[in-house]
């Protein structure tokens, strides 16, 4: 079942609501996962240069449309500039290196991955000071960054740029500034860290807003321990008002989760390498939640952000960090 659901850009592309996410997976897994997806009807798919998995997604689209198994305006691909590239001049060799690696000419959407700005060694390492911190280039301009963003869509490199992880005051700026809107902003929202000020903000402003991390992020706590932080970090799968509206559906707490989520007009881009739950998170068009379901759903905010940027000590010091973490308190 190929998703049929879209939201309409302020350019009038349009995006699939459903896509999958594909930070955390290894090459191999990633491979399977994209083939499953495609298998299953996804046509959106969310990468970035720092997952490190562009080059094996590229593998599987180009076996794909060479088989002409999909066709190319079919897709929906997704990348992202990445902190340590956050510079004017480095925007457009920059999607060039991730055209190279999807094999593709262009992507559809084109995002600052995040409105901080971090330095590398020569080798691609992440420079840190005497303390073991990351340092900042504390320079980051937006609206110097945007006006390289823009020139990628007069060149043919995007169909659509946008921003991803800015809050309501970057994003406020950025419009201040531009030639061209920012057509989305892909930000972390679940039940429990809802951001309604910034989405119903987006949505004011005619962008589009995607959920990343829509189901929670079990692989998120792994990624912290690696960075050497211990947080418990709650499961959005056993919210007990989860279960209870999926029981009524004889659906899944995930289901009923990114129903949610597309019910209040936002698109979500929900990762598992599970061929099942791959099916499972696109299988949520059958089926509508009430208005109190929703009202329900909204009451449970809690502002707990999974994806606090604590793994990147350090980073917090830059002036347009705007997050709050363990090292923020």
């Amino acid at each position: 079942m190929v998703n049929t659901k879209f939201l309409t850009f302020n350019n009038g592309e349009k995006m699939p609501v459903i896509g999958i996410g594909t930070w955390q997976a290894s090459d191999e897994e990633i491979e399977t996962a994209i083939d499953a997806a495609l298998e299953a009807g996804y046509r959106h798919i969310d990468t970035a240069p720092v997952y490190g998995n562009e080059k094996a997604i590229g593998r599987v689209l180009k076996r794909w449309l060479d088989a002409g198994k999909v066709k190319r305006e079919e897709l929906f691909i997704v990348t992202k500039v990445p902190p340590v590239s956050n510079r004017p001049h480095e925007v457009e060799p920059t999607i060039k290196k991730s055209l190279e690696d999807l094999q593709l000419d262009y992507v559809d959407l084109y995002l600052v991955h995040t409105p901080f700005t971090i330095n590398i060694n020569e080798d691609g390492s992440f420079k840190v000071d005497k303390d073991g911190l990351m340092e900042v280039d504390v320079t980051t301009n937006h609206a110097a960054i945007w006006v390289a963003m823009e020139a990628l869509v007069e060149k043919g490199l995007t169909k659509s740029i946008g921003v991803s992880n800015f809050s309501k005051d970057q994003v406020a700026r950025l419009l201040k500034n531009c030639k061209i809107r920012p057509a989305n902003n892909q930000i972390e929202h679940h039940v429990y860290l809802q951001q309604r000020d910034l989405v119903d903000f987006c949505k004011s402003e005619n962008i589009t807003v995607t959920a990343y991390s829509p189901l929670g992020s079990k692989g998120i706590a792994k990624f912290n321990a690696g960075a050497g932080i211990v947080r418990n970090l709650p499961d959005l799968m056993d919210i007990p008002e989860v279960k209870e509206i999926a029981a009524s559906h004889g659906k899944t707490p995930a289901q009923v989760l990114l129903r949610w989520i597309i019910d209040t007009g936002v698109s979500a881009i929900p990762k598992s390498t599970n061929p099942a739950r791959l099916k499972q998170n696109l299988d949520v068009f059958d089926f509508e939640l009430t208005a109190e379901e929703v009202a329900k759903l909204s009451s449970l905010d809690q502002n707990i952000r999974i994806c606090d940027f604590a793994f990147f000590h350090g980073v917090e010091r830059h002036p347009e960090f705007t997050f709050k973490n363990q090292y923020t308190n």
